[in-house]
This record gives structure tokens, sequence and C-alpha cells, in this order.
């Protein structure tokens, strides 16, 4: 895997450059500039907005009483997209859209999020933290010996 790093680090900026350059030589030189500048506009924007209504979830979730791992998730992948739209290239702000788009987003959430083990009949194990409470039912009880 590390392996994979470096080639991706070196080809990603040559790719966004041949991107560029294609679009420069399709759309001309002020068209692709301009619409680099608006992403970049475009992705500070939506990154302080989305920003925001992230913590406001997060905020909520700890008001509930819970921990907002799922939340945190969400918002760190609105972090990713923003830098991506930061970025300039074309690529980069596809994919930044894309981590933008809420359900995309929840998928992200649940393929890096754990789920929780599975109890010996097959039913789902409750959280270790925040999600639901367990049920406690209080009462009285006693034990009557019969006599025979």
């Amino acid at each position: 895997m590390a392996y994979l790093i470096l080639p991706l680090i070196i080809a990603f900026p040559l790719l966004e450059l041949y991107v560029l350059i294609k679009a420069g030589g399709m759309l001309g030189a002020i068209p692709t500039i301009a619409l680099a500048v608006f992403s970049a506009v475009l992705g500070a924007l939506l990154l302080r907005w989305q920003g925001w209504v992230a913590l406001q979830r997060v905020r909520a979730t700890l008001a509930r009483g819970e921990l907002p791992a799922r939340e945190l998730l969400d918002g760190l992948f609105v972090l990713i997209s923003g830098v991506l739209l930061l970025i300039p290239g074309f690529i980069s702000d596809f994919l930044g859209l894309l981590c933008l788009i809420p359900a995309v987003r929840r998928i992200l959430v649940r393929t890096v999020m754990p789920t929780p083990p599975r109890t010996p009949d097959n039913r789902q194990a409750a959280p270790a933290s925040g999600g639901r409470r367990p049920r406690v039912i209080e009462g009285e009880y006693w034990k009557e010996q019969i006599k025979d």
C-alpha cells in the first residue's frame, strides 16, 4: 500500500495539469482560468456553510448525550471536499463535488465506520457508546417455596 502512495502523489497533479491543458484547448485560456477560480471560491463558500451545518449536528448529538462519531466523520468528508474544491483542477473539483452529495457522504461514512459485532443469536449488538441505551425494567420479586 505504501508503494502506491508515491506514484499517486506524482500522477495526480500531472493528470490535473493534463486535463487543465485539454480544457484550455477546448474552451480557451480565460474561461478555463475563470472556471478554476470559480470552483475555488465555490469550494470556500461550501466548506464554510457545510462545515457550520456539520458543527450544528455535532452539537445536537452531544446535547442528546450521544457520541457524535457519524457526525464527525460526515464533517471530515465535508472538509475533504472543500479542500478538493480549493485545489485548482477539474478532477479534484469533481471529487470534491461528489463528496458534498449527502448520499455519497453517508456511503463513505458507512464504509469507514466499523459495524458493531453480532450476538450469538444473530442480532446486532447495541453500540458500546451512544446510540440506544439498554432497556431497564424495575420491579420486585420473591421466592415462594411450595410445600408438599
